[in-house]
């Protein structure tokens, strides 16, 4: 264990470093996301019923996962970058733990996603975002997002290793990304035709979405549901990702 722990660890370095190198991934990232903020507050927000609340509050977390989502294509496409340049199969010709390369990646994506969300709260505050959450309930927040990254990070894992282009390998995001518009993440599902509703309700952004907002908001919040969809997508994710990558290298 403290082999594969000191692999990972340097792995996880090297990719930061990357990271720092280019901080435009960061910042693209947070560039669309926030612009969806202002878009939607300052130009459609005073038409959309959301029940009394502010709409900069309820918003927020559909944003959020908006930002997830946007990151998570960098990281399909850093680990293209490097399956196409040998460096798995110099990595695998050395004494190291296999997935720890995955991991560090994982781990990457993670602390690029965090920086991003944090950037992305930052500005909804100086829009007026205004919580009544305590440190519990933000902790919870905090916690299904981490999960919700973790999900989507595998996913990444799986187009990183399967793509045949670097389009390819950032363009599985897109219908992620596009899903929590679908969902109660910008309205109520309430206001939608039938069968948009039934979607919208049974698919994870909405639940997801839902308990994010009812936790910052300081209220009660179906935390279960939000956990039990970020850890089922985690869990077959995973599989399929750790499947992917041992046919990939033997």
């Amino acid at each position: 264990m403290r082999h594969y722990i000191s692999d990972t660890t340097a792995l996880l370095g090297r990719s930061l470093r990357h990271i720092t190198r280019s901080l435009d991934t960061i910042i693209t990232t947070t560039v669309m996301p926030i612009a969806f903020l202002l878009l939607f507050v300052y130009v459609f927000g005073g038409s959309i019923d959301v029940g009394g609340q502010t709409y900069v509050d309820y918003l927020l977390p559909g944003i959020l996962l908006i930002t997830i989502a946007s990151g998570i294509s960098y990281t399909s496409f850093r680990l293209f970058i490097d399956v196409q340049s040998g460096l798995f199969e110099r990595f695998q010709s050395m004494p190291i733990a296999r997935s720890s390369v995955l991991w560090a990646h994982v781990l990457t994506s993670l602390v690029a996603t965090m920086v991003s969300v944090a950037v992305v709260v930052l500005v909804a505050l100086l829009m007026g975002f205004r919580s009544s959450a305590g440190v519990l309930s933000w902790l919870a927040a905090a916690g299904i997002l981490t999960l919700f990254t973790l999900a989507l990070t595998w996913l990444a894992i799986i187009a990183g290793l399967s793509a045949k282009s670097v389009d390819g390998a950032g363009a599985f995001a897109y219908p992620i990304i596009f899903l929590p518009f679908i969902s109660s993440a910008f309205v109520l599902t309430s206001s939608m035709p039938g069968p948009v509703r039934a979607f919208a309700e049974h698919q994870p952004m909405t639940p997801i979405a839902n308990a994010i907002r009812d936790l910052l908001a300081g209220q009660p919040a179906n935390v279960w549901l939000a956990v039990a969809w970020c850890a089922g997508i985690l869990v077959v994710a995973y599989g399929l990702a750790m499947a992917t990558y041992h046919r990939r290298i033997t």
